[in-house]
């Protein structure tokens, strides 16, 4: 597959500094100059660690369950809510990784250190795998936690290394609970927030190949097949909703790219999005509009023009080079990617407790160089 597509100009104005060239086709973005991602990384570090404001979803059996974060989830407590705490912890894996010599890495360093401990992660298994709590973080974060040891797994990093030995148990129950959950799953969710299957299915196909888990591979690509093989006339112009922070249709296709060779995804493609211009002129995909970024949940638009970013980007890349539709699509990713990476921010810690990791996934190509 080939690298991300978005101009260097782009990430410059987002970022607000130099960004260098992306990597050459087919290429992972392996550097990255530290000034460019140093405030998507301050994001993560100022909330990893900070208790509150916390939405906790959580299940009260007796009056002992009345705890507050840092006990009940004592690792991923942070950063408002369990599954943002588990990204952020990503996203500061994934820059310390491709930035090292970055100002940012030690600091980023210490916070894993704090948080990847024995201790705290028997902490998480006993709350994971408490009474009354076996849909929790499903699919999203469980795939996010995912996400997170196979960032760890591809550092070559003493320390990296004994974090990940650390995280697997809690990695295991985890796998345990969506791969139980999957082939019970009746039917695919479709909706533009958290329990969206498409998306989540990404990211745990991607970890999979990634680790090598053949048996968990070969489950997400059957359900996959499921799922969405026979989708046609996905009604994109539905969306989106009003407080979708994920696509429906483009993470389908984003998804299927994964699992279907360039020709077989063209056709799907065409019976599955039928009306992708073949003229990068055609406007045929607005971003989507925040208008109040205070607001948690109107919020979430941002992030929908961040994840739509990557999403059109690996849509581009599972076509074939020549394909008519790929600059009409490629086009979309720029508009949407400068919209999002515009809306990136501390100012408030609504959106700045999360938009930092779509902002990281989008902008190191996380989506498009994971192992096929």
């Amino acid at each position: 597959m080939r690298a991300p597509t978005l101009p260097v100009v782009l990430l410059s104005l987002a970022c607000g500094v130099g960004f260098p060239a992306r990597a050459p086709a087919g290429q992972p973005q392996e550097t990255l100059p530290s000034a460019a991602v140093d405030r998507f990384a301050q994001l993560a570090l100022a909330c990893v660690h900070r208790e509150y404001p916390n939405k906790v979803a959580h299940v009260l059996n007796s009056d002992a369950d009345v705890r507050p974060p840092r006990e009940l989830t004592p690792a991923f407590y942070g950063c408002y809510d369990w599954h943002s705490s588990v990204h952020g912890h990503w996203l500061l894996a994934r820059l310390a990784r491709l930035a090292p010599d970055a100002s940012f890495a030690p600091a980023a360093r210490q916070a894993l250190a704090r948080s990847l401990t024995a201790p705290n992660i028997a902490g998480e298994i006993a709350y994971l795998t408490g009474k009354g709590r076996v849909s929790f973080e499903r699919p999203y974060g469980l795939a996010w936690l995912l996400q997170l040891d196979g960032e760890l797994r591809e550092w070559q990093d003493e320390d990296a290394r004994r974090w990940q030995r650390v995280l697997e148990p809690l990695v295991k129950a985890a796998l345990e609970r969506l791969t139980e959950w999957l082939p019970k799953l009746s039917a695919p969710v479709r909706a533009g927030e958290h329990s969206q299957t498409a998306f989540a299915l990404g990211l745990v196909l991607d970890w999979a190949r990634g680790a090598s888990d053949r048996d968990t591979a070969a489950l997400v690509v059957s359900r996959i097949r499921d799922f969405y093989a026979r989708d046609r006339d996905c009604p994109l112009a539905y969306e989106p909703s009003g407080e979708d922070f994920l696509s429906p249709c483009i993470a389908e296709a984003d998804l299927m790219r994964r699992v279907l060779p360039r020709p077989e995804f063209a056709t799907w493609l065409r019976a599955f999005l039928p009306g992708l211009p073949a003229n990068a002129a055609t406007p045929w995909l607005a971003p989507g509009a925040v208008t109040d970024p205070s607001d948690p949940k109107l919020g979430h638009l941002a992030g929908l023009n961040l994840s739509r970013a990557w999403m059109l980007e690996g849509v581009a890349a599972g076509l074939p080079p020549d394909d008519p539709r790929r600059p009409a699509i490629e086009a979309a990713a720029r508009q949407h990617g400068h919209e999002g990476l515009a809306s990136v921010s501390g100012e408030h810690y609504e959106g700045g407790h999360w938009l930092g990791t779509f902002a990281v996934y989008l902008v190191t190509g996380r989506g498009l160089a994971a192992p096929r």
